[in-house]
């Protein structure tokens, strides 16, 4: 099988890439490098089936090309991060939007299956429950950019929902709820890697708010897994459904468990969300998904615990130290 990835160098698309590769399945990717990063596929450059080319998916006869030439298409190009978000809120809409909508415009064309990789951002300000697929969604006001990044994904999933009942093209929907694993960096927000490189390196381990916010984790080997088998099924076309893991933990008891596992000095610190963001930055409460659906159709059931999903990113940014250290020694060296 042929497949194509946008996005292919960030977090999650490495992982897919490596894991349809290491099935003997042939990967192309294509990054702009805007949220991604070449260290994320340097060990799959050799790989035979593997090409990434340097672009951005908005270059219309480039993407022809490249979506001819697969049978499925997993479409994870998108602004991430909330702190991404906020500070770049055109950025966010536009590529969000306009990419999908290309995307979704010449997959059809050529009669493809595309995955949309959509968020548990969607269902907004709702509190008090799992949420379910079929879940109202309650957003807040437009004023606020916390919102635009959840306001652009409904907009990619009306869209591909409009073109599977249009045109028929085959189009899968995933809400992923905070997936989490080895390559995925802080810089934009994610809190899991935030905690643990705070924690390795003795710094505060700064919680946002008063930490009393619930989530819920998935390790990327998880979602990669489910991603797999839903485009396998013909069930999974026209749906959406949600990729998450099973239990919940408040962001204050998180940081306590990441410094106790990795054994760390650092303490524990409270930051406004007016300080870590912006004013009037409003926060998701509860964040936990029904996965009955999914479970349902393809079997999933994750495997990974949060505590695994904690040592598997702290070993990731402890060699990564090690990297960085053993390039520093070198160059020193030189200089000497």
């Amino acid at each position: 099988m042929k497949v194509l990835i946008t996005g292919g160098a960030g977090f999650i698309g490495s992982h897919l890439a490596e894991a349809y590769l290491e099935q003997g399945d042939s990967v192309c990717i294509i990054d702009n490098l805007s949220t991604g990063s070449m260290e994320n596929i340097e060990h799959l450059k050799k790989r035979p089936g593997f090409k990434y080319i340097i672009d951005t998916i908005m270059n219309e006869s480039l993407m022809n090309k490249l979506v001819d030439a697969a049978d499925v298409i997993f479409h994870l190009a998108a602004a991430v991060g909330v702190r991404l978000i906020v500070e770049k809120p055109v950025k966010t809409i536009e590529t969000n939007i306009r990419g999908t909508e290309l995307i979704l415009k010449l997959a059809s064309k050529a009669r493809k299956t595309v995955m949309i990789s959509s968020t548990s951002e969607v269902y907004g300000k709702h509190n008090g429950h799992r949420f379910s697929e079929n879940d109202d969604l309650v957003l807040g006001p437009t004023f606020k950019a916390r919102w635009s990044y959840a306001a652009s994904k409904i907009v990619d999933e009306s869209l591909a929902l409009a073109y599977w009942k249009e045109t028929r093209l085959p189009v899968i929907i995933i809400r992923l709820f905070n997936t989490v694993g080895p390559r995925q960096t802080g810089r934009y927000g994610m809190v899991i890697p935030r905690f643990i490189h705070q924690a390795l390196t003795g710094e505060p381990i700064t919680v946002y708010g008063d930490g009393k916010q619930t989530r819920t984790f998935t390790h990327v080997k998880d979602a990669i897994w489910a991603m797999m088998r839903l485009v396998e099924r013909q069930e999974a076309v026209g749906e959406i459904f949600n990729i998450g893991g099973d239990g919940e933990i408040s962001i204050e008891t998180l940081a306590q468990l990441i410094k106790e596992v990795l054994n760390s000095p650092s303490e524990i610190v409270h930051i406004p969300y007016e300080q870590a963001y912006e004013h009037g930055f409003e926060d998701m409460m509860r964040r936990s998904p029904d996965i009955t659906k999914i479970q349902n159709l393809i079997g999933y059931n994750p495997r990974f615990t949060l505590h695994d999903i904690i040592t598997d990113v702290a070993e990731y940014q402890r060699h990564r130290v090690l990297l960085d250290y053993s390039s520093l020694s070198r160059h020193e060296a030189l200089q000497i």
